[in-house]
């Protein structure tokens, strides 16, 4: 069995992990993966260049996650674009 573990901010799905981890179930934590996609180096930092601009990408080479924040709770068709690349990435995976 497969389930999607889904929910807005702070809903409560790190908790619920958390405890379907207790009882042995194995966990894909997407945050955690989408962390390393952005990390220095990681490999979306040259997309999301392209998509969204240079300065969406701190001095020290990771996606700046306040900036993104802020664009994409304000601008809906950012946010798609942001979700249909991060879609493909963890498809791919």
């Amino acid at each position: 069995m497969i389930v999607g573990l889904t929910g807005g901010i702070g809903s409560g799905k790190t908790s619920v992990a958390k405890i379907f981890q207790a009882f042995g179930i194995n966990i894909i934590d997407t945050d955690e993966i989408a962390h390393e996609l952005t990390q220095k180096d990681g490999e979306a930092i040259p997309q999301i260049k392209k998509i969204f601009g240079e300065e969406y990408i701190t001095d020290t080479g990771y996606l700046d996650r306040a900036k993104m924040r802020d664009l994409v709770f304000t601008d809906l068709s950012m946010k798609r674009s942001l979700r249909r690349y991060y879609i493909h990435l963890f498809i791919e995976m």
